[in-house]
C-alpha cells in the first residue's frame, strides 16, 4: 500500500460533497455512524426531488470493492429502510453506471453508491445518483449538507430490504446498443486479441459477461482492497504490466491488439494501442465520435469540457455536430444531457457518456464502442487517430500536470492575478483570447492553449496545455509553474 501522504486528523473533515460524491478516509472521516446518518438524509432529498416524478419510494444501493465497502452498503441500507423507504440491495459489487441505470429504468428514486472511485486505497466514499440515471446537482447535495444536523423524521414504518443483481438488465442494454457478434467473430477468429485492466475494481468480469468468458485478457481482476498499492487510476505511472503485456504479445501481422484500462468503479476510461501505447480519452473521443456518427448514424451535440483537445471541436465540425463546451466535471456534461440531444459528452480524465443511455459516465459501454470501432474500421486505435488528425488538418500533443501551493493563501494570490491581471503571454507567445468559465484557459496566437484550474478542496493548481509538439506543451506548464512560484 502507497504510503500516507501525511498523519491523519484525529477530527473528522466535515461531510461535503465534491463533484461526484462524499469521500473520506476510512475510520477517520468515513464511518459506520457517518455513512448511516448520510445515507438516511439522502433517501429523503432523493424523495423531496424525484419523489413526485416517480411515485415510488425505494432507492437502490451499491457498492464497489474497497475496504469494507458491502458492509458500508448493508449499513446505508439499514439506515434507508429505517426511515420508511423501501431498499434495493445489490448482492455483489457493480459498476457505479450499473446502479445509475437501475435507477433510471427502474423507475426508483435514485441510488447510493459505495465507492471513492479512484482515489487511493485508504478512502471510501458514498456517490449519489438520481431517479434520471446520472450524478445529482450540486444542489442536491448541498440540500443533504444542510440537513444532516437537522435529520427529518421517517415517512412510515420501517421500509423492506430485498436483494438485486445490478449485473444483468445492464448489460443486456449495453449488448444492445453494439455489434456483439462481429466483437465476438474478430476475437474467436483472431483478428482481434483483448487486453483489460480493471485495475482489481468493479468492472471485473465486465467485458467477459458482455462477450463471453474467454473472450478478454483481464489483469488484476481479482479483489485487493489495496488496488495493488496504487490508486485505481488510469493512469500510464500505474499501469506498467498492461503496456507491457499488450506491447509483448506475440499477434500474426496485420491483426489487431487493444488494450482496455477501467478505473476503481468502472465510470473512467483508457486504452493502448497494438503497440503499447497509453491512450487517454482525449484520443478515444474523437475516435468515438468518428464512429458513431459515420457507423451507427447517431447525431446530436458533442459536449467538452475546457480542458478537452482541440481535436474534439475539429472532428465534430467534419461531421456537422454542434459543440458545446463546460467547465471542468461531467456533473456539467450530465445537466446539458438532460437539455438537448446529446451524441457524446466527455471529459480528459476519462469520463465519457453517451445522450441514447444514461446520462452518466460508462467504461464498458464505451469499450464496447471503442471495440467495435476497432473491427469496423480494421484500425488499429493510434492508426485511427492518425487518419482523424489528415482528415481535420489538425496534429497535437498534449499534458497535465498538477502543482502543490504552499497554502490556500497562495492560491488566492494567484487567483486573484488571475482576475484582475492576466498574463498577456505564455512562454514567449502573445495570448490571444481568455476562456474563464472555470480557471482560465490561455489561448495562444500559435492555436495552442494552457489552462489553470484551482482545487477547491486542497492547495493545488491544475495544469493542462495542448500544443503542436510535446516540447511546446512542456513549455507552456514549465512557464506555469514559474509563474505560480513567483507568488509564494
Amino acid at each position: 500500500m502507497a504510503a500516507s501522504s501525511g498523519p491523519i486528523a484525529a477530527t473528522p473533515k466535515p461531510i461535503q460533497f465534491g463533484t461526484d460524491g462524499w469521500r473520506g478516509i476510512i475510520a477517520a472521516d468515513f464511518t459506520f455512524e457517518r455513512v448511516a446518518a448520510v445515507a438516511a438524509v439522502a433517501a429523503h432529498v432523493l424523495q423531496q426531488r424525484f419523489g413526485d416524478a416517480t411515485g415510488s419510494r425505494t432507492v437502490a444501493v451499491g457498492y464497489d470493492r474497497r475496504f469494507l465497502s458491502a458492509e458500508f452498503a448493508h449499513t446505508a441500507a439499514e439506515a434507508i429502510a429505517a426511515q420508511g423507504f423501501e431498499v434495493r440491495l445489490a448482492q455483489d459489487f457493480a459498476p457505479t453506471p450499473a446502479l445509475s441505470f437501475a435507477a433510471k429504468h427502474q423507475n426508483l428514486l435514485g441510488a447510493i453508491v459505495m465507492t471513492a472511485s479512484h482515489n487511493p486505497p485508504i478512502y471510501s466514499g458514498l456517490k449519489i445518483k438520481g431517479a434520471f440515471g446520472g450524478s445529482v446537482s450540486p444542489e442536491v447535495t448541498q440540500q443533504v449538507e444542510v440537513l444532516l444536523p437537522y435529520p427529518p423524521a421517517p415517512i412510515g414504518p420501517r421500509g423492506q430490504i430485498t436483494s438485486f443483481d445490478p449485473w444483468p438488465d445492464y448489460c443486456a442494454a449495453l449488448q444492445a446498443e453494439v455489434d456483439i457478434a462481429a466483437i465476438q467473430s474478430a476475437i474467436a477468429s483472431g483478428k482481434l486479441t483483448v487486453f483489460a485492466d480493471v485495475m482489481y475494481g468493479s468492472a471485473s468480469g465486465g467485458l467477459p459477461r458482455l462477450l463471453g468468458e474467454a473472450s478478454v485478457h483481464e489483469l488484476h481482476h481479482h479483489g485487493d482492497p489495496l488496488f495493488g498499492g496504487n490508486p485505481p487510476e488510469p493512469l500510464p505511472k500505474y499501469l506498467g504490466e498492461l503496456l507491457d503485456t499488450v506491447k509483448a504479445a506475440q499477434t500474426p501481422a496485420g491483426e489487431l491488439k487493444v488494450g482496455l484500462v477501467f478505473d476503481g468503479d468502472s465510470d473512467r476510461i483508457a486504452a493502448v494501442d497494438g503497440q503499447g501505447q497509453f491512450l487517454s480519452s482525449q484520443v478515444l473521443i474523437p475516435i468515438l465520435i468518428d464512429h458513431l456518427k459515420s457507423r451507427r448514424h447517431y447525431s446530436g451535440e458533442i459536449v467538452k469540457t475546457i480542458s478537452g483537445s482541440n481535436l474534439i471541436p475539429a472532428v465534430a465540425k467534419l461531421h456537422g455536430l454542434d459543440l458545446y463546451q463546460t467547465p471542468v466535471g461531467y456533473k456539467y456534461i450530465a445537466d446539458r444531457m438532460q437539455e438537448a440531444q446529446v451524441l457524446l459528452g466527455g471529459e480528459e480524465s476519462g469520463g465519457i457518456g453517451y445522450g441514447h443511455h444514461i446520462p452518466e459516465r460508462d467504461d464498458l459501454m464505451t469499450a464496447l464502442y471503442v471495440l467495435e470501432a476497432v473491427v469496423m474500421s480494421g484500425l488499429d486505435l493510434s492508426a485511427y487517430y492518425g487518419q482523424l488528425q489528415d482528415k481535420t488538418g489538425y496534429r497535437s500533443e498534449y499534458d497535465r500536470i498538477d502543482l502543490p501551493l504552499a497554502s490556500m493563501e497562495v492560491q488566492a494570490k494567484l487567483l486573484h492575478e488571475l482576475a484582475t491581471d492576466p498574463p498577456q503571454t505564455v512562454a514567449g507567445k502573445a495570448v490571444v483570447d481568455i476562456l474563464a468559465i472555470d480557471g482560465y484557459k490561455l489561448t495562444l496566437a500559435d492555436g495552442s492553449w494552457l489552462l489553470i484550474r484551482f482545487s477547491g478542496t486542497e492547495p493545488v493548481l491544475r495544469l493542462y496545455s495542448e500544443a503542436q509538439t510535446l516540447e511546446d506543451v512542456h513549455q507552456h506548464l514549465h512557464w506555469a509553474k514559474d509563474w505560480a512560484n513567483a507568488f509564494t
